[in-house]
This record gives C-alpha cells, structure tokens and sequence, in this order.
C-alpha cells in the first residue's frame, strides 16, 4: 500500500494523571457524590495513541546517527519537494486510512494543523513531545543532550531498544495469555507487547517503527551477502551460520512472498530523581523480559532516537539501530491495548480500571446495540457464591433507577433491602416498594385496583389468569365454555364497578358480583352447570374470600397503583415453596410490568430476577408466553 522509503511510526505515550471528579453537581445521589469522592485524586496512566506516516528517500533512510537535521541546513530533502511525489504519497495514505476504517476494529483521525503545531492557548503534539507532558498547559524546559544521561527540565531518561537481532527472542506471537485475568477455562489474551504498554505502570513512550525499504534491492543485497558468506565459510564457522541464517531468510521471502523490511521498537522512560529512575530501569527491564527480550539498556544513542520520534521527524531515524524482519513478524512488537474510555452515551454506569482503579463510564446497554454487536439488552450475571453478583447487581439498578429507568426486581434473600429502603426515604415515601411476606405482615395484594379505572385488554387478561390460576389445577386445563364464562364475569365486574365508584374493586366485590349478579346473568342466558358451575368456582374460591385462610391475598387496603413507581421489590424468599402464594404473586408481578410495557412508552424499563432457578423462569416464562401475541 505504502510506496518504497515510507517509515511507519506508531507511538504510545503513557504519562500519569490523577482522576478529577466533579463533586460539586447537585444531581448527584449520596452513593454517587461517595464512589467520586472514593476515587478522587486516584493515580492512572493516560494513553494516547499516534501513528505516523512519513516519506522519505533512499539515501535518507541509510543515514546514520552521525548526521541529522541538528546540524543541517535544509530540513526537506529535494526529492520530497517533488509535487508529483507529494500528491502520489498523499494517495496511499488516503488508501491506508480508508482501509483501516472499513476494518472496523480500529478508528484513525487525521490531525489537524492546531493539534500538530498547537494553538495559543493549547499545546499541539510537537510541543508536548518534547516537554514530555500530557494534555493540558505545558512550560518550556531546558534539554540536555547527552548520551549518558538526558534530562528534559526536571525528568531525567533512559532508554532501553530493541534493534539487534541477538536480543530478541527465536519466535514472536500476536498475542499472549495473561494470567493475572485468566482461570483455567477461560483466557485473557493479550498483545505480544502488552508488558511494555499499558502494563508497564511508569511514565513511558512506547516506539514502534517499521521501515518500508525496496524489498527486491534488500534481498537482491542478501544474495550477494549469501554468496559471501559460503566462500568465506571454510575460514570462519560463524559465516557458515550467518549463511545458513541469509538462506533461510531468503527461502521464506521468496516462498512465501513475503516484504522485507526493518523494524525497531524502543521505550523511552523518566522520572525525576535517581532512586526512583533505577527502579523504573528495573521495571522496563522485566517488562521486557516477560517478551522473552533481551533488556538492552542503550546509554548512546538516546539523544539521537529521542530526536528522531519528534512527529514528523521521522526520516532522522538512524539507520544502524535497527534490524530486518518481515512486516507479519514486525507488527508483533506493536501493542494493541489502551485504557479504558468513557462511553459518548448519556446513559451508562460507573464501574473502575481493573489495572489502575481510575472510574469510567460505560454504556453496556445502548451502544452495544448501535455498534451491532448484541441484538438486545438482556442480562445474564453469573459467578459462583460469594463473587459479588448481588454487589454488582445493586450498583447496576441504583444507577439506573438515578436516570430515570423503571426497575422491578424479584429477589430471594433481602439483598436488595437496603436499596429500596434508601430510596424509599430520599423519595419521602414515593417510591422504593418492598414486598415481602411475615406472619404479622402478610404479602397481600389487589389485582383489581386501577387509579383511573382503565382497564386495557392486557389488564383484564391478567385478572382472568390470576383466577384460572385460583381456580383451575396444573393438571386441570379449563374448558371453553369457562374461559368464555369467566371473561364475562371480568367484564361485567368491570363495566359495574366503573359506574357505581362506592364499589371498591378487589376479590371480595368481585366474589359477592359472581355469587349474586352474575348468578341471575347465568340463568337468564340459561348457561347449564355442566358449562359452569358457579357454586363450584365459589366454593374453590372461597379460601380468598373475606374471613378466608388467604382473604388477605387479593384485597389489600393500600390503594397503591404501581404504575408509576421506578424501584418494587418483591421478596419471595418465604413463599417460593408454598404452591398457592408463589404462582399468586408471580403473576402479580408480570401483570405489574406488562402494566409498564403497555402504558409506558418511551420510558426505560426493567425486570430483574434475582436467583433464576428453573421454577421462577418456568413460571415467568408462562406468564410471558400468555402475553405473547400482544407483545409482538
């Protein structure tokens, strides 16, 4: 893609910051305003990433250490002012960017001339490069160039490379498995450079390059070294080694057809007095090490490398600091990690860097669905006893219920209590409903109970199988003419109770409708027993009727709509195992949310079950299954 004598310079600029919340906005929670302060002035690595296309000529890229624009004249060389060549390199460059765009795995933006040169208020890149700092206002700094120790104000560098052949490893790989975030069926792989990106925790630069050279000059040039080497080896067993190296070398390129080029990598690492410059020596040193490199410390041509990773100042590389490879082999050396990043969406949660513990805000709902990598927004926490799925769940609804979601959660074992009570206070009692059964305190319910007596189809539907759960066993499906019975009864029920409102709508009045109104409807439509028993349905019934063993059931006392209400709870730790409680209060709360998936539009909804075993999902799965057609 690149034409010949282009060098390709990737940089990774790793400097330390200190996380700055904004503790001072007065929407935020008292959780929220804690977990900021918690992480305030919290240490982290911030990377930028810069890759570099450079075009230079022949005998520019042979120039060596000895000689660069510090001590010439023209800075241009004069083939580079050839407009033809300037219009053709700018063309494979806008191929370059277009190709790694539509790749979709990374996202390139052309610099603009202010962020390059900087403007009056803002640095630009050159400026922050050679003060080694990051975003923000710097200050000009005295250098001092020397090969034995460097200083730029008050850093003071070292420098460690990779340009010989001897300190590299016999084999490098893509990637690696990093076992700090692996277990023993999963693995976390990452980069072959990772050690010496984001996981070196000093402040560091990171250089990649790779040198674009004439493959067909660079093997031609290995034949003759080839033939050099054999008549030479009968003198010298090292130049039969060296020959063996060439053939092999020369074998894969023209096997395979494979590019030669040359590659270099480097980091260059400060601090600001000596003790803590040897541990960071130290520190890249094992980085490297963990490359399976050869850490080379390079003492001499520090000035001189630094000077050449100035953006745009490319060409001054020093030829003699690197080594030959192959572009396949040279991209192993680039690192492919960064920190985390805040998401551009406006809603999201707050979770932490694992590596640094620096905040970050991230969209796991929305932008996951734009980007097409899920299809919906379901969510599946799973982790054995004790991992924290409670604690992270917590975190996850309050900060949903804090942008306005509607969340309703089933829970088992009063993990989420604490929540709801905290919500329940701050709201003054509007919102954060608890549910939960106690002897003296029964869970009860009213099924009936509307604010504005509407009564949708999605309403009524729920009430009616509410009853054929009261009513009918699992085993014992109803028949036609009692679905088309009890429908009746529902709508009569309510066509009476929205025209009489001294009528409270629960069970009871319901009851009291089918045993004295309903029974006069039957008989004059001439409805037969064996079609409906009526005083068969009361008589089931009768236990959740007034005085009954469950009367407190269905016809609670608190005209609670639940409509509009953001966080309920539903604890059903005690009822999960009684066969008559737990469907009840199942399909109370699926009729609860569909209510919201109905009547809310455009509001952000959620249910949650906490301890999804095979009995809670089968009986939500029913009541969802019912739905079904209306859903769609």
């Amino acid at each position: 893609m690149l034409p010949n004598y282009s060098i390709l310079h990737k940089q990774d600029i790793f400097i330390t910051e200190k996380y700055e919340p904004d503790i001072r906005k007065d929407e935020l929670s008292f959780l929220s305003r804690s977990f900021e302060r918690h992480f305030n002035e919290r240490p982290y690595l911030h990377h930028t990433c810069y890759l570099f296309l450079t075009k230079t000529t022949r005998e520019r890229s042979r120039q060596q250490s000895n000689w660069n624009t510090l001590c010439r004249g023209f800075l241009v060389p004069k083939e580079i002012r050839d407009k033809e060549t300037v219009e053709r390199f700018m063309e494979a460059v806008g191929q370059f960017e277009s190709i790694v765009n539509d790749s979709g795995l990374v996202r390139l933006e052309r610099l603009t001339t202010e962020e390059i040169t900087g403007t009056e208020s803002e640095p630009g890149i050159i400026e922050r490069y050679l003060t080694l700092s990051a975003d923000g206002i710097t200050m000009l700094q005295d250098m001092q160039l020397n090969p034995d120790e460097m200083r730029i104000g008050d850093k003071r560098l070292c420098l460690h490379t990779l340009s010989d052949l001897d300190n590299l490893p016999g084999k490098v790989r893509t990637d690696g498995r990093y076992e700090r975030l692996s277990t023993d069926r999963s693995d976390c792989r990452l980069s072959y450079a990772a050690p010496v990106g984001v996981m070196l925790s000093c402040d560091h630069i990171y250089n990649q390059w790779i040198f674009i050279d004439d493959s067909g000059e660079n093997l031609s040039r290995f034949e003759k070294m080839a033939k050099n080497m054999q008549s030479l080896s009968r003198y010298s067993r090292s130049n039969q080694i060296n020959k063996q190296w060439l053939d092999e070398y020369l074998n894969e390129a023209h096997s395979n057809g494979l590019q030669s080029v040359r590659c270099h990598c480097n980091i260059i690492a400060w601090a600001e007095n000596g003790e803590e410059l040897r541990k960071v020596k130290n520190d890249v040193g094992s980085a490297l090490a963990l490359m399976e490199c050869t850490p080379h410390h390079n003492t001499t041509d520090l000035p001189a490398l630094y000077w050449a990773g100035i953006p745009g100042n490319e060409a001054d590389f020093p030829a003699e600091e690197s080594f030959y490879t192959f572009t396949g082999q040279a991209l192993c050396f680039f690192t492919a990690e960064t920190c985390y990043r805040n998401s551009l969406s406006p809603f999201g949660i707050r979770m932490v860097d694992r590596l640094t513990g620096k905040p970050v805000f991230l969209d796991i709902s929305d932008l996951p669905m734009k980007k097409g990598v899920v299809t919906n927004r379901n969510k599946f926490i799973l982790g054995p006893s004790g991992s924290g799925k409670s604690f992270f769940t917590n975190h996850l609804v309050r900060q949903y219920w804090e942008q306005g979601t509607h969340i309703l959660l089933v829970d088992t074992g009063n993990s989420y209590k604490g929540l709801c009570d905290l919500i329940h206070q701050k709201t003054g009692g509007d919102d954060g409903i608890y549910f939960t059964y106690k002897e003296d305190d029964p869970i009860s319910f009213n099924p009936f109970f509307t604010e504005d007596y509407q009564y949708d189809i999605e309403k009524r539907d729920s009430i009616k199988t509410l009853i054929l759960t009261l009513w009918k066993r699992e085993d014992e499906p109803p028949r036609r003419s009692e679905e088309v019975a009890l429908s009746n009864a529902v709508s009569l029920y309510i066509e009476k109770i929205k025209k009489n409102r001294k009528i409270k709508p629960n069970f009871n009045s319901f009851y009291d409708f089918v045993k004295k109104d309903y029974r006069k409807v039957l008989a004059d439509k001439n409805v037969r027993e064996k079609d409906f028993d009526v005083d068969g349905f009361l008589n089931v019934l009768e236990p959740y009727y007034k005085n009954g063993e469950y009367g407190y059931l269905l016809n609670s006392d608190k005209e609670l709509d639940l409509l509009n209400k953001r966080f309920i709870v539903f604890e059903l730790d005690v009822v999960k195992d009684n066969p008559i409680l737990f469907p009840v209060v199942t399909i109370i709360i699926m009729e609860t949310f569909i209510n919201k998936m109905r009547r809310l539009q455009g509001i952000r909804k959620m249910i949650l079950i906490e301890e999804a075993w095979l009995r809670h999902v089968s009986l939500v799965y029913d009541c969802l299954t019912f739905h079904s057609t209306r859903w769609k």
